[in-house]
């Protein structure tokens, strides 16, 4: 199986995603979507983005390389009345197999396509099948920021073996000149190119040490680093870490809830 198919098959991020709700509904308002556009959103998990983007009248396809999420995507969207405007199909966001040039109006890939191994050929796609005069828009978590999804990777990652030979780090979509340098590439010019932080919002019912073990039972990098900290003996410090982070970052005033902030790198791409 392909290694990154089989990192977001593992456990269920669903469970992680219903923490992402609000804040993808409030990104997708910002985006100028209107009826009848046709949006892609790549590495859509089971629809946070796709389904706001359904609900504003756009004709939405969610592509995403987990079968269990596109499954869980297509569910969502018939329990909501948007299987007619709203679809999820199992697909790489590097090599978009049956994708005409020129087919949507905005191409969205909010922390999903900065995980797909190749960021060339992600950029590349992402214009190829963008129309002339559309949009693509990225969300990306950015390499040692001080915020909670940064430092669950970077906690997470000194706890696991070294990445193979090769490996381009997912965080280095976060870099504004790697940004610049992969979408120029793809045919862009700098000047349309925008990049600005903006923040995303976890919410969870449950405390910040409950909203922890979620994370180690359901988000396949994080179970991935208690997988390799048990080897060592070293599960309870992983799990201790962790704690204290999202105990220092959670800005909830209500007990048994945790709403933790999370600073991104807003990327919009304007395809001429």
């Amino acid at each position: 199986m392909n290694p990154n198919q089989a990192l977001w098959e593992k456990g269920d991020f669903t469970r992680i995603a219903a923490s992402m709700r609000g804040s993808g509904e409030a990104l997708v308002r910002k985006l100028g979507i209107d009826s009848g556009m046709r949006v892609l959103d790549l590495g859509c998990g089971d629809g946070t983005t796709a389904l706001p983007a359904a609900q504003l009248g756009a004709d939405v396809l969610g592509v995403d390389i987990a079968s269990n999420l596109v499954a869980a995507g297509n569910q969502r969207a018939q329990q909501a009345g948007l299987a007619q405007r709203c679809r999820f199909l199992q697909g790489d966001a590097g090599e978009l197999v049956g994708i005409e040039n020129g087919s949507f109006d905005r191409v969205l890939s909010v922390f999903g396509a900065m995980f797909a191994p190749r960021p060339f050929d992600v950029a590349r796609e992402m214009v190829r099948v963008t129309r002339p005069g559309g949009r693509i828009v990225m969300g990306n978590w950015i390499p040692n920021d001080p915020t909670l999804v940064a430092q669950i990777l970077k906690t997470s990652a000194a706890y696991s073996p070294p990445p193979p030979e090769g490996f381009v780090s997912p965080m280095t979509w976060g870099v504004e000149s790697h940004v610049h340098e992969r979408f120029g590439q793809a045919g862009i010019p700098p000047e349309a190119i925008t990049c600005e932080r903006d923040t995303y919002v976890f919410e969870f019912m449950g405390t910040p040490s409950e909203f922890v073990d979620t994370f180690r039972q359901f988000y396949g990098p994080t179970m991935n680093a208690f997988a390799a900290a048990e080897q060592q003996g070293r599960s309870d410090d992983l799990r201790r870490e962790l704690v204290a982070l999202f105990e220092s970052q959670n800005q909830s005033q209500y007990p048994h809830t945790a709403v933790i902030p999370a600073t991104f790198l807003r990327v919009t791409v304007e395809v001429r």
